[in-house]
């Protein structure tokens, strides 16, 4: 667990895009573990479609999530990034999140500014909380964890409602409050994803990379270009395994 912490913050140190894929169940995990990946990362949507077949719109509680973390974790010699949602309540639930995902043997989790119930980031209509709560989330968040080297990724999902600039104040605020990486959630184009470098050349920064989502999809150089260190792709292999499963349920139904 402390390994996997110190490789991953290792990485994080070194120069170069890390490539975190979306993995939401065990047999996707076995697959990219495999891989040689710098990490994984637990998709909240593709973990809630897989434990529920249901949308991510905060069904999914804090102990089935903490359960499928420890399963992954467990199981996973790659580092592991899990999606904390809101922190599944206020700053109690944030802290027994933080402290509970940590244990679970995560290498970092992700805490939103969405207001509750939660929707998925590349959704309109997403509504955040005011910045000086999720501030105090991220001071919570900060102080609750054991091992300083289980970072805390702090998105932020106010582009698409309030605009760009609320949303970068909202990373500086978070930066300040101690997030270790920021994310900040569906820029709607390159000019708008190089700001966001510019803004933040000394914090590692997240690109959310969702097939048909609001943000363009950017090659490896065209993002450390940018100014990103972590790329994730949550649902890439859940869409590629769906119309897979899809073409084989289609065949049998046709064939007999």
């Amino acid at each position: 667990m402390h390994s996997q912490r110190a490789k991953f913050n290792q990485r994080l140190a070194s120069p170069g895009l890390i490539i975190a894929p979306g993995v939401f169940e065990m047999v996707s995990l076995r697959l990219a573990d495999r891989m040689g990946f710098d990490a994984l990362y637990m998709t909240g949507y593709g973990t809630v479609a897989s434990l529920m077949g249901l949308p991510d719109a905060g069904l999914a509680t804090y102990t089935e999530m903490v359960g499928r973390v420890t399963a992954m974790a467990g199981m996973a010699k790659t580092p592991l990034i899990a999606d904390g949602d809101t922190g599944y309540g206020g700053l109690l639930n944030v802290r027994h999140t933080v402290r509970g995902y940590e244990a679970a043997g995560a290498v970092a989790i992700q805490l939103e500014d969405q207001e509750f119930p939660k929707k998925c980031g590349h959704t309109p209509g997403r509504r955040v909380i005011a910045m000086a709560d999720m501030v105090k989330k991220i001071e919570v968040a900060v102080a609750s964890r054991i091992d300083p080297q289980f970072k805390i990724i702090a998105r932020t999902d106010a582009r698409t409602t309030l605009g760009l600039d609320e949303a970068l104040k909202r990373g500086e605020a978070y930066a300040r409050a101690g997030a270790d990486i920021l994310f900040i959630e569906s820029p709607e184009n390159q000019i708008e994803i190089r700001r966001i470098g510019e803004t933040f050349p000394n914090h590692p920064l997240v690109a959310n990379m969702v097939e048909k989502g609001r943000t363009p999809i950017l090659t490896k150089l065209e993002l450390e270009q940018c100014g990103f260190k972590l790329a994730i792709f949550p649902v890439t292999a859940l869409l590629a395994s769906v119309q897979a499963m899809t073409k084989v349920y289609e065949h049998f139904k046709e064939s007999g």
